[in-house]
């Protein structure tokens, strides 16, 4: 039975290897690490769900908000539950619990070749932006973006 529940950090190393394996469609980066990922945590633990199928994870949706508009980071489903809603069901979970902090808007990123993921959203109801995303690395030493 699939069940929709809050992430914990005992979640990380399944929830990692889901994210990997939706590569190159989810980019990771240092801020994924489990150090990160537990600092993210403390701000919004309700908006960092998994779903499960008897106890094994099959699925994250990680949403943020900061006070004036939310953003979804990863959304990954394991490859033989795909096609089968999921997916729709974790983002109108982290949606609704979005929206009832006070969210106004969100936001998440695609990129331009990803069609099909481009096209699931759409058909959620999220409007592709004409926009150019701009990102400065914070930690002078390092050259990795955040």
């Amino acid at each position: 039975m699939i069940e929709l529940r809050e992430f914990t950090l005992d979640d990380y190393d399944v929830a990692f290897a889901l994210w990997q394996d939706s590569a190159p469609g989810i980019g990771l980066s240092r801020s994924d690490t489990r150090d990160e990922i537990a600092k993210k945590l403390q701000r919004d633990p309700d908006l960092f769900l998994v779903a499960t199928d008897d106890g094994k994870l099959i699925g994250t949706v990680f949403g943020g908000y900061d006070g004036r508009r939310g953003l979804i980071y990863h959304l990954a489903v394991a490859r033989v539950y795909r096609g089968n809603g999921l997916g729709k069901i974790l983002m109108a979970e982290v949606e609704k619990r979005m929206a009832a902090k006070g969210c106004l808007k969100s936001y998440l990123l695609v990129k331009r070749e990803n069609e099909d993921v481009i096209e699931f959203y759409q058909g959620l109801g999220w409007d592709v932006m004409d926009i150019t995303i701009m990102g400065k690395n914070l930690d002078a030493g390092k050259k990795e973006m955040c």
